[in-house]
């Protein structure tokens, strides 16, 4: 308004009721519930247990002093979920994830102890855990999938075609930057393989991913067929929101 970039009139009517919201360590009762509702939702995003906080440890978080604010206790509470290994989170497994009190509550970067490539390295590490924790996830996934079906994997390779193809090009990759490593060559199952039947149909699988249109187009058929039209529950049998299916059918003109 000062500057005259903002109508002075227009900010007085829609300035009808200014809000303050004080600094996360000046409202201590909110902290417990947003590490709860953040851990919540990060268990939920990496399939992983609920965490649970023993009181010593809720008293360390409701007295640390929060520089870094609401965003600080969402990283603590993301790293706690990803690396903790015991479910039940103690004080001296919390004190693990916590900045030692520097005595101020002016930010962190003022102090000069830490440089831009400590964060970056550390950015870095964590971006590699969360790569490999939604990979292992993965893996459990298709593994359960193919205990399920009694070591039937044609569907499942099918379904999964994409996901697949990524660890095979992944291993090649690591293969081919290895010195020790390259009379090595990694391949795709083929007919001329030892084993015959389950590898046989992985090579089919990615031939048949030329056509995903087609696929996709089947798998959408085959779930509204077995739930009678009824788009919710084809949704689900198929892992994707109703919106997103609905939009799929009105491009694939079902």
């Amino acid at each position: 308004v000062k500057s005259g970039k903002f109508r002075e009139d227009l900010y007085y009517r829609l300035n009808t009721v200014p809000l303050r919201i004080p600094a996360l360590h000046e409202r201590k009762e909110d902290i417990f519930l947003l590490f709860r509702k953040f851990s919540a939702d990060f268990s939920d995003k990496y399939r992983s247990p609920g965490i649970q906080l023993e009181p010593d440890a809720i008293q360390i978080l409701s007295n640390y002093s929060w520089p870094g604010n609401v965003r600080q206790l969402k990283n603590i509470a993301e790293q706690i979920c990803v690396l903790e290994k015991e479910r039940n989170v103690t004080a001296a497994a919390i004190l693990n994830y916590i900045p030692n009190e520097s005595g101020s509550n002016l930010p962190m970067a003022i102090n000069g102890n830490t440089s831009k490539e400590d964060f970056t390295e550390r950015d870095i590490l964590y971006k590699v855990l969360f790569d490999m924790k939604k990979d292992m996830m993965e893996l459990k996934k298709l593994v359960a999938e193919i205990l399920q079906n009694d070591g039937n994997t044609s569907h499942i390779m099918a379904d999964n075609t994409h996901y697949i193809n990524q660890l095979y090009q992944d291993v090649d990759q690591k293969v081919s930057h290895d010195p020790q490593q390259q009379q090595l060559t990694i391949k795709k199952p083929s007919q001329s393989a030892p084993v015959d039947y389950n590898y046989t149909h992985d090579a089919e699988e990615v031939e048949e991913s030329l056509s995903l249109i087609d696929k996709e187009s089947d798998l959408i058929k085959k779930a509204l067929k077995k739930h009678k039209g009824k788009r919710k529950f084809a949704a689900q049998e198929l892992g994707i929101s109703e919106r997103t299916l609905y939009r799929k059918i009105k491009e694939l003109n079902l």
